[in-house]
């Protein structure tokens, strides 16, 4: 057994031992208390290593283990002698728990304590001795010099683990016995120091190891390692350091050793930036060339590019300041020095936590510490920093006193956002506090810091109730204020509207003129003039408005801007406004006054026009820099545009600009088209008969706005669906031209072209040449003399080591089986063989087709190969068979048996020459020389015994005798004497008895290969079966073909890292989880089992089991266990998936590296082909591993790791055996630290980096302490910011914890990498889009909406963005970040509190804004998990569309819009925020078409106006419904997604896969979705209240309460469901159409099928939705939760009344209220117009009293019955002393109301039909004043109403819900329909033969299986 498989089963034992006794991985085998040292005890590092030495050495002599825990014990107690520390007291008790076991089990007498110190320095004598100490390094150091590819790696990896531990032990036992006694014998002593030494490699590392020397990491080898580290050396110039500065003698000091000294950076962080520095200059060289091994030497272009890119911000900055950087000329800047400031740069960096967010403040930190440097230098000996030191000058502390002011304001500020309730102007954030640092004012605060200054001025905390500072002062907002409001998208996006409404006008002027262009048109036309300026105007009053909150601290010259802006539209808007009016007045187009107008409105245009010319067309960019050395030119310019740090220079180069404009051009064009035939003209006629109607029009109601006033609300009923139409109906355009545009792109980029498994089969012969000119580095590529053949040959031989690891790779996951991956391996095609040998799922019963058709064919030799050679694969499997079988029978026969092969191989090529082969051999025979050869090699492909040999001898023989008697038909009278010598031995029994059985590894792999060839009868055209390998083998072989960068060596390739944020998802499933049953007795794994039924049996194949074992037999085995924990953990959307799948990047470079060293340039150090195609032992070789180290990490940022272990959860324990398993993978945490001080406890936090060590327990890498809590705002981007630190590399890519990777797609990173150098524009990329596959649409049909949706945006979309628009952003994961440029401008994501709740987005808002340059490619793929159910992908929307809502309110989308020319600002617009504001107005136009159509109804002028001016016949209200409709249904949406498929797919699989969405009632889907994106985005722009929404990501298939779907739809889809249904019935009930029902319908269908949808698609697509006893239980439990009475502590989950408080919790502000006031005095239109149309009314419309009689009436009628409801609901426990009383008067009052209807009726006009007439009306005025009554929720509980409101809510949502519930239990009656549901939810999943029918019916076979 390998070294590598014995250390892999030690780790399976000991990750089983932790699972069974879930004490962590981090518990030892006995003590279970290592690993679990509470972090408050500051020396817990050495505590730790003692107690895993008493675990180590327990079996050896368990007194020394109990030695061990007591002095553990003691040190415990000395650090924290009262217990006082988090943990502590639990630590101490139980490990004297475990000293008084291990007391327990001694040998009966007393224990000597005053023995320990001898007992100890005896076991460790005898410790050294057993373990042979001083032969254990030598003979790792021989075992290692025995050579690099030697087939010792397995003993080399066995023998330094051990010497790893026994030195660990020994270093153990030496510390304590140091500890214990001072008075050693000098032996001892001298012994223990011989063994420290020994023991440096212990020290813990990252990658490369600086502090120590060590023989097992060839990393350091590296000449550009070498080089890196020595270009840090002490250089001449440096003061000296002080002799006592502790530097490890392992090294020389360095330039990080001087910054340590000086500015007191911590330890660790010196540490852990010299490893990155080396990282960066190593890497960076490597690209330049590898220097000379004997001298390696940095180049200086090497240091030039790290400096230039690591400070190419503070240049930026000191630029922009107009400041001198430190350093006066850069040209003549040492390398030494570039380096010292880089280094500089990188230790501030390091240590900055928090405040890394504020880029510009680094650099003004950076730029006074060099200043303070440079002092430091012109001294001899070095001296602490002022600026570093206290007070007292005691203490030198960067942290403390740099760092920790800024943090602590930036903390006090974000902690008076009372948790993100606050509004954003309150408070500053991190924006606010950077921004300060882009004006010279910062240097107000000087250096040191001047704490004084009001920067550091910190807010007193808010008040409990209130949401203002309670009378404090605080500093002010810096440059921008994010108010909340609406009016961000007209201040953002100002242009985008102007441009609109003058549009809108422009055309509206010519269809009211008939299309006529005369000298009237000409002067309306003209008003476009004054729309303009009242319109900037608006924007003017915007800007000084917006402002509020900032002034004080804002610039003085932006504040004038601002001012002069204001003071100068006001008077341009005033003057051109009465121009326009005077030259209307005189109507004459010669008139002094017109001309005036028509010359001023020239001018400004035309100076506008050429202004935005100048500034906005790139071509001219350079001239508009050239003109700003005049006054003039620069003032105009800052007055149309303020300059910011970012966003200077934000424009593309000519070619893209004029792509992006036609592409604009075209949408504009028809858009506009579209308004004027089909929205604008058709709607004239009928405005004009309207207007015209004055006199003759009978109202039902008493109108106060139309009647005279040429009917307006009329006209705004008529125009308003059509002018919200106009808005949208841009992002229609932009959707479907982009999905045609994104077609076209897609097919130039040649994707789609391999989108089946026969696309593969057929060209899979082309694969070998296509990956050695893409993916494969061939230094010898340009060498042309090599023969055609031989270079297939060559290039399969390449390919074959790569394809076989992707195919191994796919067994390893189970998706293939083992019979298809021998199919699918491809040969080495390193042997003897002139030809190609192809895999044999192409080659597979090609054979005994051929054998046929020649069997059959009566046709000459040429004509038969012919027919042979149509099937390329069936020639290459003839060819193949008939060499192999040459090439064993010549290798295993001797003597005349080899003689004889070769005169019959002689004899059949003669033939061929002849072209008589059909002649001189019976080819009909040849079914029995198959079976002859067949049975041969079936033979010999066994283990050579005696018996093996007399069988294949007997084979042989019966071959001879088949192919002489038989096939044989050649005159052999050409070669007698060789016949008859033959014949003569056959006789004699001697042909064949020198038979040399195979033993060379090539010779048995080509009979193997054989003997398959001859057996396998059944076509592989299916081979591999299973979806999702198709899927990768098909996308992985397309993009070969793809255009991507050639690949650079391993050696040069970019170095990168990826980077996973995790908090306390599911990381493992434990065998709890998988077999925890839900309601329906469903397990997860029986789930799983079920979803994956040839995956399951190939695990069980994969572990040696029968296909059809039991689950219970596996619980048998513990390693089995473990192995199906992460099976099916790798179907989950869990840390462990992402892990492994990341981790491929390793295994890929490793591979390529171990592979390409056959094609270095020396080419004694090239091996032969053999060898190079060998891969065996690839992951144990140490350079392909130091390689694969230097170019790749990944670290997984666990927020709350350090508590998990602390609290012993399993996901801790779940983290070390990832650890464990990945030995590359590093994980980064924060610790929080209870330390005592003075007597009380305090919190210190740390981020720390930890790797497994050799016993599998975290081993601490670096510990760096944060100046305070670091979650001060958003917890993801904090948790990234925190450890980014520990990354390394150029690049980053970001990756979260639901995603996976692929193999194959791991070896084209290196080409991905090589984008940052590939021309994209005119700056080069600093984010690299990567496409995304989403893995969970398989699940069900809603995974599957969501899948697709995905997929569309993230591959045609995003493609598009890209080019030609130029404005994809960053959405999220996994893009590949330019590292350097990102963590010098602020790092990879925004965190300030709720504004940045979409934290991602602002990344790629931040990279353009910096002068980036954002790409998508898609050759390459990363795995994506979504959510499945509805209620997860709901929250997921309302999470992205609150976040949505945010942006728009952020600087950074307003610093986008106003600086993007005009069609690269529409681009960003709509494919950000003014998506889902065009959704909103989807949903609006619905609601404007109604409340119109309810207007027309009630008032009574519908009827009048629809006989005169056809209105409700028109084009335009045609247009308009049919456009909001199809947008609704998600038709727009579902173009992308069609063309996506049609390219990827084909047209056929397209049209089906479309059919069978909308079967899938996939339009509900989406209808519900806008209902989702509308409700959140709209309120959180009103309210705020956007918030990370926690959506599980597990598998859905459980059953959703009722209730449950009614508490997270009812506000958002419920309501408003049912207020659409309130308007059509009104419409229905009082409209007019003349057309009847067919005319009510084709004009309602659309808002009927959104409300139903959205009133019942949460049930629709609920699981069992319609299972009667499921709805049963609903029922129950929602009557339960609706009549629970809250309380303290009550959740709403629990109680309606609970709920119903937290769905007000967002109404918080006086605005908010007021807002929600406005929006619900819509409810009273109701009540109004119905009273008028009953029938007690009559049709008195007069302005006398009784005209309001009824009216009046009406609210009398709704307070009594609001009375009688609070009668009825009287509280019990207040009347339980007059109970008879109370019910007295509630007969009374049910009489009276009873007899008073009747009297009604009897005696008035008052009709049945109106008391439901009645009931219509009151529901929307009683939840219109509830609505308004919530809003005012403080003045309400003053009036004390608030019960009385809480009552008649609960009565609405009662009544809500039993309207919902209804339909649900009649449908629940048929059990029919829970079967079409079951079918309708998981069809797709039916179609790959699913059982999700027997999962939901609960019928669980699980040990059947």
């Amino acid at each position: 057994m390998s070294g590598a498989e014995e250390l892999w089963e030690r780790l399976v034992r000991a990750a089983l031992r932790s699972e069974r006794t879930r004490a962590g991985a981090f518990a030892g085998a006995v003590t279970g208390i290592a690993g679990n040292v509470p972090s408050s005890l500051e020396n817990n590092r050495d505590i730790d290593s003692i107690l895993r030495a008493a675990d180590e050495i327990e079996d050896e002599d368990p007194n020394v283990s109990r030695i061990l825990c007591e002095h553990a014990y003691s040190q415990a107690q000395n650090l924290d002698p009262n217990s006082e520390g988090r943990g502590v007291l639990q630590f101490k008790t139980g490990l004297m728990s475990v000293i008084k076991q291990k007391l327990a089990k001694r040998e009966v007498g007393m224990i000597d304590r005053g023995q320990d110190i001898a007992r100890l320095q005896e076991f460790y004598k005898l410790y050294r001795e057993r373990n042979r100490v001083d032969t254990l390094k030598e003979e790792e150091k021989k075992l290692r010099e025995s050579g690099v590819f030697s087939g010792n790696l397995g003993e080399l990896e066995r023998k330094t683990v051990k010497r790893k531990r026994v030195f660990a032990t020994l270093k153990v036992l030496g510390l304590v016995l140091q500890q214990l006694t001072k008075d050693m014998p000098e032996e001892m002593t001298r012994m223990i120091e011989s063994d420290a030494a020994m023991t440096e490699d212990l020290i813990a590392y990252n990658i490369i190891p600086l502090d120590l020397q060590t023989i097992t990491n060839a990393v350091v080898a590296f000449p550009e390692v070498q080089a890196a580290v020595l270009s840090l050396k002490y250089f001449q110039g440096l003061p000296s350091l002080p002799a006592d500065f502790p530097i490890p003698s392992t090294r020389a000091a360095d330039m990080f050793d001087f910054l340590h000294y000086v500015f007191g950076f911590q330890k660790d962080n010196v540490s852990n930036q010299r490893e990155n520095i080396v990282h960066l200059l190593a890497n960076e060289q490597s690209r330049l060339g590898i220097p000379d091994a004997s001298e390696p030497k940095l180049d200086e272009a090497a240091v030039q590019n790290v400096f230039m890119k690591s400070l190419g911000n503070y240049i930026s900055w000191c630029s922009y300041l107009c400041i001198q950087p430190v350093w006066s000329n850069l040209e003549a800047l040492s390398k030494d020095k570039k380096l010292l400031f880089v280094s500089l740069y990188f230790l501030v960096w390091g240590e900055a936590a928090n405040v890394r967010f504020l880029p510009e403040c680094l650099c003004y930190i950076f730029h006074h510490m060099a200043r303070e440097m440079d002092e430091i230098l012109r001294q001899r000996n070095a001296q602490p920093a002022n600026s570093c030191s206290s007070e007292d000058g005691a203490h030198v502390s960067f942290l403390d006193q740099v760092i920790a002011p800024v943090y602590d304001v930036v903390s006090a500020e974000a902690a008076n956002n009372d948790n993100g309730r606050a509004p954003h102007s309150g408070w500053r954030n991190y924006d606010d506090f950077n921004e300060f640092f882009w004006s010279l004012h910062c240097f107000d605060l000087s250096w040191p810091w001047r704490k004084s200054s009001s920067f550091f001025q910190k807010p007193k905390p808010r008040t409990k109730y209130l949401l203002k500072t309670a009378g404090s002062q605080r500093r002010g907002k810096t440059s921008f204020v994010e108010h909340r409001t609406f009016l961000h998208l007209y201040h953002s996006f100002h242009r985008l509207w102007i441009f609109l409404v003058m549009m809108f006008q422009g055309l509206a002027v010519i269809a009211f003129n008939d299309g006529r262009f005369n000298s009237r048109t000409l002067r309306e036309i003209l008003s476009l003039g004054p729309t303009f300026v009242v319109m900037k105007f608006f924007e003017s009053v915007l800007d000084v408005l917006m402002m509020y909150g900032a002034y004080s601290t804002t610039r003085r010259v932006a504040v004038s801007r601002i001012l002069l802006r204001f003071v100068w539209f006001s008077c341009a808007s005033v003057f051109i406004c009465f121009l326009y009016v005077k030259a209307l007045q005189e109507q004459d187009t010669s008139s002094v006054i017109f001309k005036l107008y028509v010359i001023v409105i020239g001018i400004y245009a035309g100076v506008q026009f050429f202004l935005s010319f100048l500034m906005r067309i790139p071509a001219c960019h350079l001239l508009t820099n050239q003109c700003d050395q005049w006054s003039l030119v620069r003032f105009v310019k800052w007055m149309r545009q303020e300059r910011y740090y970012v966003g200077r220079g934000m424009y593309e180069r000519t070619s893209d600009f004029i792509k992006y404009t036609v592409f604009w051009l075209v949408i504009l064009s028809a858009k506009f088209s579209f308004a004027y035939f089909l929205q604008i003209k058709p709607l004239v006629k009928p405005t004009k008969v309207i207007v015209s109607m004055t006199d003759n029009i009978q109202y039902s109601w008493h109108d106060l706005v139309s009647k005279h006033n040429h009917n307006a609300l009329t006209v705004v009923t008529l125009w308003a669906p059509v002018v919200a139409i106009y808005l949208l109906d841009i992002h229609v355009f932009y959707t479907l031209i982009s999905a045609v545009w994104g077609f076209l792109l897609g097919a130039r980029d040649r994707l789609g072209e391999i989108r089946s498994i026969e696309s593969v089969h057929k060209l899979f012969e082309e694969f070998p040449a296509a990956f050695m000119r893409t993916l494969h580095y061939n230094r010898t590529a340009g060498n042309i003399s090599i023969q055609a053949i031989e270079k297939r040959k060559t290039d399969a031989a390449r390919f074959s080591p790569f394809w076989n690891e992707i195919i191994r790779n796919l067994r390893e996951e189970d998706y293939i089986a083992n019979f298809e991956m021998e199919l699918l391996e491809m040969p080495r095609n390193s042997g003897d063989l002139a030809l190609v040998q192809w895999p044999l799922f192409l080659l597979a019963n090609k054979i005994f087709l051929a054998k046929d058709i020649a069997a059959e064919s009566r046709d000459s030799q040429d004509e038969l190969w012919e027919r042979v050679s149509k099937d390329d694969y069936m020639k290459y499997a003839v060819e193949e068979c008939y060499n192999a079988l040459r090439y064993i029978l010549t290798e295993i026969l001797q003597g005349e048996g080899r003689m004889w092969a070769e005169r019959v191989y002689q004899d059949i090529q003669a033939s061929i020459q002849n072209r008589s082969i059909h002649i001189d051999f019976q080819l009909n025979k040849l079914a029995l020389v198959i079976q002859r050869v067949t049975a041969l090699m079936g033979i010999l492909k066994e283990a050579g015994t005696p018996e093996m040999e007399k069988g294949a001898i007997k084979a042989v023989q019966d071959l001879y005798d088949v192919i002489q008697h038989d096939v044989l038909s050649i005159d052999k009278r050409e070669h007698y004497d060789t016949w008859n010598l033959l014949s003569k031995a056959r006789t004699e029994g001697r042909l064949f008895t020198n038979l040399k059985w195979p033993s060379d590894p090539e010779l048995r792999t080509q009979i193997k290969r054989l003997h398959s060839l001859l057996t396998i009868k059944d076509s592989a055209a299916n081979v591999p079966t299973n979806f999702e390998a198709r899927r990768r083998l098909e996308f992985f072989t397309n993009s070969l073909f793809m255009d991507m960068p050639a690949a650079k060596p391993v050696r040069e390739m970019m170095s990168f890292s990826v980077f996973t944020p995790y908090y306390s998802e599911i990381v493992l499933y434990s065998m709890s989880e998988l077999l925890k049953k839900n309601e329906d007795g469903i397990s997860t794994l029986f789930y799983l089992q079920k979803i994956y039924p040839d995956e399951w049996k190939n695990f069980l194949a994969r572990i040696g089991r029968d296909e059809n074992s039991t689950d219970t037999e596996l619980f048998d085995s513990p390693a089995d266990i473990l192995e199906l924990r992460f099976w099916a953990s790798y179907r989950g959307q869990t840390l462990a998936r992402t892990v492994r799948g990341m981790m491929y990047y390793r295994k890929a470079i490793m591979l390529q590296s171990y592979l390409e060293r056959g094609t270095a340039e020396d080419e004694e150090a090239a091996v032969g082909t053999k060898d190079a195609t060998n891969t065996q032992g690839f992951e144990l070789s140490p350079e392909a591993r130091a390689q694969a180290d230097l170019k790749f990490t990944y670290v997984v940022t666990c927020q709350i790791y350090g508590k998990q272990k602390e609290e012993q959860k399993p996901e801790a324990t779940d983290i070390a055996l990832l650890m464990q398993r990945n030995e590359a993978l590093r994980v980064a945490f924060i610790d929080e630290v209870e330390t005592l001080k003075e007597g009380r406890v305090q919190r210190e936090f740390f981020s720390k980096l930890v790797k497994a060590d050799i016993n599998g327990k975290d081993k601490e890498i670096y510990s760096i302490k944060l100046p305070g809590n670091p979650k001060i705002g958003e917890g993801k981007p904090e948790n990234q910011n925190h450890a980014i630190v520990f990354t390394r590399g150029n690049a980053v890519q970001t990756i979260d914890m639901n995603q996976d990777n692929y193999f194959e797609e791991a070896l084209k990173m290196r080409n991905l990498l090589e984008e940052f150098h590939h021309d994209h524009g005119i700056r080069p990329p600093t984010i690299l889009g990567v496409r995304e596959h989403v893995f969970t649409g398989s699940v069900s049909s809603l995974a599957s909406f969501m899948s697709n949706q995905e997929t569309s945006f993230v591959t045609l979309g995003q493609r598009v963005l890209s080019n030609p628009l130029k404005v994809r952003m960053h959405y999220g994961h996994p893009d590949v970040f330019d590292r350097v440029f990102h963590i010098t401008r602020g790092g990879i994501s925004k965190a300030s509190r709720v504004i940045n709740i979409s934290e991602d987005i602002f990344a790629g808002f931040n990279s353009t804004l910096r002068q980036g340059n954002i790409t998508h490619h898609e050759y390459i793929q990363v795995g994506k998990g979504r959510d499945v159910g509805l209620n997860q992908i709901a929250l997921f929307e309302g999470k992205v569309a609150g976040g949505n809502g945010e942006q728009v309110l952020s600087r950074d989308v307003f610093r986008l819009g106003q600086l993007f020319d005009f069609f690269r600002m529409m681009s960003f617009y709509f494919t950000t925020v003014g998506y889902y504001f065009c959704t909103m107005l989807t949903v609006l136009t619905v609601y404007v078409f109604l409340y119109g159509k309810a207007y027309l109804a009630l008032s009574g002028v519908g009827e009048t106006i629809q006989e005169r001016a056809q209105i409700l016949q028109n084009t335009a209200l045609s247009a308009a419904l049919n456009t909001q409709f199809l947008f609704q249904i998600g038709i727009f949406t579902a173009v992308p997604m069609i063309l996506g498929f049609i390219l990827e797919q084909g047209f056929l699989k397209a049209i089906v896969s479309f059919v069978t969405m909308q079967l899938q009632l996939c339009s509900v889907f989406f209808t519900f979705s806008l209902g989702t994106k509308t409700h959140y985005f709209g309120r959180t722009i009103l309210h705020g209240g956007a918030r990370y929404q926690a959506t599980g990501r597990g598998f859905v298939v459980r059953h959703i309460r009722f209730c449950e779907n009614y508490r997270l739809y009812s506000r958002s889809h419920f309501v408003k469901g049912l207020e659409v249904v309130v308007l059509l019935i009104v419409y229905l009930a009082y409209g007019y159409n003349e057309g009847g029902t067919l005319s009510y319908i084709l004009l309602t269908v659309s808002s009927w099928f959104m409300a139903l949808s959205w009133l019942y698609a949460p049930y629709l697509f609920n699981p069992s939705g319609f299972e009667w006893q499921k709805t049963v239980e609903d029922f129950r439990d929602w009557t339960n939760w609706l009549l629970y009475r809250g309380g303290i502590g009550v959740k709403g989950e629990e109680s309606w009344e609970a709920w119903w408080e937290e769905e007000l919790a967002h109404i918080r502000t006086f605005s908010g209220r007021i807002m929600e006031t406005i929006l619900s005095l819509r409810f009273f239109i109701f009540q109004y117009g119905i009273v008028y149309k009953l029938d007690a009314q009559g049709n008195n419309t007069s302005l006398t009293v009784s005209a309001f009689q009824v009216y009046g009436l009406s609210w009398v009628v709704l307070a009594v019955l609001i009375i009688l409801f609070k009668v009825f609901t009287f509280s019990q426990k207040i009347s339980v002393n007059f109970q008879l009383l109370l019910r007295f008067v509630q007969g009374v009052a049910f009489l009276m109301a009873i007899a008073g209807l009747a009297v009604a009726v009897v005696f008035t006009n008052l009709s049945v039909p109106d008391i439901f007439a009645g009931i219509l009306a009151f529901i929307p005025t009683g939840w219109g004043i509830l609505s308004i009554a919530a809003a005012w929720k403080p003045l309400m509980k003053k009036l004390g109403l608030w019960k009385s409101i809480r009552s008649i809510a609960r009565l609405y949502d009662a009544g809500m819900g039993m309207i919902i519930f209804i339909p649900i239990a009649l449908f629940s009656w048929f059990p029919f329909v829970s079967t079409f549901q079951t079918r309708l939810m998981f069809n797709q999943a039916f179609s790959r033969g699913l059982e999700i029918s027997l999962i939901l019916a609960g019928n669980n076979p699980n040990t059947s299986l």
